[in-house]
């Protein structure tokens, strides 16, 4: 129950799916966490949850792809809960389901925005707080689509094989500060993204689901606990040897 005692994390996308795993999970075992999201309602929803149970929390509305939101809504978080320890960059879009010769420059575009320069501005404005603490962690959400191919999704594997090789180099530049980056890549995982990506490619969305879940050798998708679970032991000083690291929870998607 206190393996993230004494600990601040910041999560984007913090609200649904996810974010939502992380953010209940990370409480439970002792930090306080910043809710970052566009979705009001969640956010606040979910800080209220956390608070009733004996947790801290705090919701603030932050777009990602926005620097200066991003970043004031860092500093406010960090000095509301006294610093900054973890920054979970979790935060994205799946963008839509078309071959890359069809996709236009605008959807591309918001997909870079979102899933790439909301990483990047994620550790850039974390960097200074993590700093003064001595040391701390940013954990990426990268995807199994930064790994191999799935295929239609062209702007997604884009971004997320960006997210992958933007841990490795800010794991390699942080280190000798105690600051570590490691990466999350998720296989397919039940979440309202997930379900939308469903839909926009399936007019079955059950046959969808069990196709989805059939691609996994487990035999499941992956529910967003898996990946929270994760997301609590790199946070931990259990991972304290463990930077550049990209950690693959897909169910043996990506084992064939």
């Amino acid at each position: 129950m206190n393996r993230l005692a004494a600990k601040t994390a910041i999560v984007t996308g913090g609200a649904v799916g996810i974010g939502r795993a992380c953010v209940r999970r990370m409480s439970e075992e002792g930090a306080k966490v910043a809710i970052f999201d566009l979705l009001e309602p969640d956010g606040h929803a979910l800080a209220d949850e956390v608070t009733a149970k004996g947790g801290e929390a705090a919701y603030w509305k932050v777009d990602v792809a926005d620097e200066v939101a991003l970043r004031s809504a860092t500093d406010a978080a960090a000095s509301r809960f006294g610093g900054l320890n973890v920054m979970v960059s979790n935060a994205g879009i799946s963008g839509s389901p078309k071959p890359t010769d069809q996709v236009s420059e605008e959807e591309w575009d918001r997909v870079q925005a979102v899933n790439v320069k909301g990483v990047f501005f994620g550790t850039k404005h974390a960097i200074p707080h993590l700093r003064a603490a001595g040391g701390g962690c940013i954990i990426n959400l990268s995807s199994i689509a930064g790994l191999i191919g799935v295929g239609s999704i062209a702007p997604y594997h884009a971004s997320k094989g960006a997210v992958r090789l933007m841990s490795k180099n800010d794991a390699i530049t942080y280190a000798p500060e105690s600051i570590r980056v490691n990466s999350i890549h998720p296989g397919y995982i039940w979440t309202p993204m997930v379900e939308s990506h469903l839909r926009a490619t399936s007019p079955d969305l059950e046959a969808a689901r069990a196709a989805a879940d059939a691609a996994h050798p487990i035999g499941r998708m992956g529910e967003p606990d898996d990946i929270a679970w994760a997301v609590v032991w790199l946070a931990s000083d259990e991972a304290k040897f463990v930077t550049g690291a990209e950690i693959v929870i897909d169910g043996g998607y990506t084992a064939r």
